[in-house]
Formats: C-alpha cells, sequence, structure tokens
C-alpha cells in the first residue's frame, strides 16, 4: 500500500510536509517474516469484536508498540524482535486495522486508549508499560497516560503527532491550507463507498484506495496487506482515524495534562528534509522549525524528557534508523527499572 501511505504521511506529518522515505527503494526486502501474513492472538474484546495481539519475549515493564495511522503491527518489524530479546514487546493493530475487527465506534485518539486498555486487560498483560507511538499514535499514548497513570512508567514517541501542528502548519505559506486538509478528507471518504461497491485491483478507485505493493515487504505480506486495505471495514476504520486526527483526536491530546513528572519521555524526530516543489525555502524552514519545536514541547513533559534528531531518517524512523528507535525503547525501559528499584 505504497501509494496509500505515502499519501497520508504528507498530509499527516507537520501539516502538508514533504515526507522522503529514506531507504524505500530497496533491492530485496526489508521485511519477509510470514508472521504478518496473518493474524497472531485474536483477543476478544467484547461486543463481538476481536483485536490482533502480538507478543514476544519476557519481563517487565512490558513494552507496547501503537503503530501509526492506517499502519499495523509490521510497522515494528524491524525493532520488536530486538526489543524483546531482553523484556516482553507487544504490537497489535487498532480496531479495523491489519488483522483487527472493526468498530461501530469513530477512530479517536479516546476510543484507541480505551480499546488498548480493554485489550491488555483481556489479554491477561499487566502493567507497568513502556508505550512507543508512531506518528498519530504519539498522541494515542499520550492520552493513555494521562488517563491510566498508575499503568505507564514511560513513552517513547517516534515521529509522534502533536495536537497542534494542524492549526499551526496550516498557518505556514499561502492561504487555504485547512481547506487542502478537508479536500483530502472528502476525497479519500469516498473509498468506504467505492469498498462497499467492491474494489478490484487495476481500477482507478483501488489505486487511490488501496494503493500498490510496498518494496520494503515480500509479495506474500504485500498481499494480505492489499486484500484487508481493500475491504469496508479497513477503509471504514482509516476514513475515521483521518476525519479524526486533526480535530476530535487533537482536541482530546490537548486535554491531557502537560506533565508527567519524571516518567522517561524520549522523543524522535526525522532529519530535516528538502523543500517541496511547492514551497518556499523560508516555507521549509518554518515546518523544519514548527515540527521540532512541537517535539520539544513534549520531551518537556517530562524533567527526564529528550529530543533526538535523527540522522538520515523519514517519518518511518522505524524503518529508516531500526537501531536508534531500539535504543531509545530500551533506554525508557532501563531508566524505568531504575526508578522502580529505587521506590
Amino acid at each position: 500500500m505504497r501509494a496509500r501511505r505515502a499519501v497520508m504521511a504528507s498530509f499527516l506529518v507537520g501539516a502538508l510536509l514533504a515526507t522522503p522515505c529514506v531507504g524505500e527503494e530497496t533491492a530485496k526486502p526489508l521485511i519477509t517474516d510470514p508472521v504478518y501474513t496473518k493474524p497472531q492472538q485474536r483477543v476478544d474484546v467484547g461486543h463481538g469484536r476481536r483485536m490482533n495481539l502480538y507478543c514476544l519475549g519476557s519481563g517487565s515493564p512490558t513494552v507496547i508498540l501503537d503503530a501509526g495511522m492506517g499502519d499495523s503491527t509490521i510497522s515494528w518489524a524491524l525493532v520488536q524482535p530486538a526489543i524483546a530479546t531482553r523484556i516482553r514487546a507487544c504490537s497489535y493493530d487498532r480496531a479495523g486495522l491489519g488483522f483487527s475487527d472493526g468498530s461501530s465506534r469513530p477512530s479517536t485518539a479516546s476510543n484507541a486508549a480505551d480499546d488498548l486498555h480493554i485489550l491488555l486487560k483481556a489479554a491477561h498483560i499487566a502493567p507497568p508499560y513502556v508505550l512507543v507511538g508512531h506518528s498519530a499514535a504519539g498522541m494515542y499514548i499520550r492520552v493513555y497516560a494521562d488517563r491510566y497513570p498508575d499503568e505507564v512508567v514511560g513513552m517513547v514517541s517516534v515521529e509522534g503527532s502533536h495536537e497542534d501542528q494542524w492549526t499551526r502548519g496550516w498557518a505556514i505559506g499561502a492561504p487555504g491550507q485547512q481547506a487542502k486538509w478537508d479536500s483530502f478528507l472528502k476525497e479519500y471518504g469516498s473509498c468506504v463507498d467505492e469498498a462497499k461497491h467492491g474494489l478490484a485491483a487495476g481500477t482507478p478507485a483501488y489505486r487511490k484506495c488501496v494503493g500498490g505493493p510496498d518494496p520494503r515487504f515480500s509479495p506474500a505480506i504485500n498481499e494480505a496487506q492489499l486484500r484487508y486495505a481493500s475491504t469496508v471495514r479497513w477503509q471504514a476504520a482509516i476514513a475515521s482515524e483521518r476525519q479524526s486526527v486533526a480535530y476530535a483526536s487533537a482536541d482530546q491530546t490537548r486535554a491531557t495534562r502537560k506533565h508527567y513528572g519524571d516518567m522517561p519521555i524520549i522523543v524522535l524526530t526525522h532529519s530535516p528534509y528538502p523543500k517541496a516543489p511547492d514551497e518556499t525555502q523560508e516555507e521549509r524552514n518554518q515546518r523544519t522549525l514548527l515540527w521540532e519545536s512541537l517535539h520539544l514541547d513534549v520531551a518537556a513533559m517530562s524533567s527526564r524528557g529528550v529530543n533526538e534528531i535523527v540522522p538520515n531518517s523519514g517519518h518511518y524512523i522505524q524503518y529508516d534508523q531500526p537501531q536508534v528507535v531500539i535504543d531509545a525503547v530500551n533506554q525508557a525501559v532501563a531508566i524505568a527499572r531504575d526508578q522502580a528499584a529505587k521506590q
């Protein structure tokens, strides 16, 4: 689903930022593990719904990996196994995404946090947790940590979204940036109806709504992803996430606390992008400074907060520089353990 992911990233990161994917053109797939071609543990979360959960390793605190908007457990394929050599690490698919059943509720940050809490309880995965969130999930993990403060002992935000990135980003450059976002939502919102009528490979609707194979993934993984991306439940889930992320989810994140004491918070930020064809260098500089300042704001929510700009990385740092993500998670776990030992 390469085309679909690139379109979403270009709108999500820093409000209409250019988002090159460093290392995307690979000679051979980066990820070939067949575990990502099928569900792993389908956990009953009530009301006839099951959510896909994938856990490796053992030990406490448990690392919970939350993927970006529209993504699945495969987002963590290059980091989860390495983390699990030291600690238990679990990734999962949010409602309607990957191999999880859909939900009748909107795909907001609040509902994502609620679903995750129910999932972990149903799967008997006890706290404490270190939460790791990519992109939009950078907001979701903050909502979770605010709502369940006794359960969370650390957070790692990988290119995490910020509740103010849209309103502040829309103010950069020519007027009408918010209108572009709303037009994007309307255009891709039609994909739900297209899916109801059937998304056939090779058609314009399929190319727009599903996209094509991702060169980072094996043919078998791509086949599985393209299959579920053609379903109504997946298209409905991603449409709801898109509709919510800059509005309801941003408002819910904005309402969370602004300081988490000495909880370790590590924020990873992509290296500066070159300017896009439709922007000036000054606009690019403003957007770069905005993105970095928003991430500094999140790091400053803890006396143990750190913000790191990662060289040679795009929005998917976990693909471009997986060791940096692994090291950040291990650092957060080590700090949390040290703090627990001193209590």
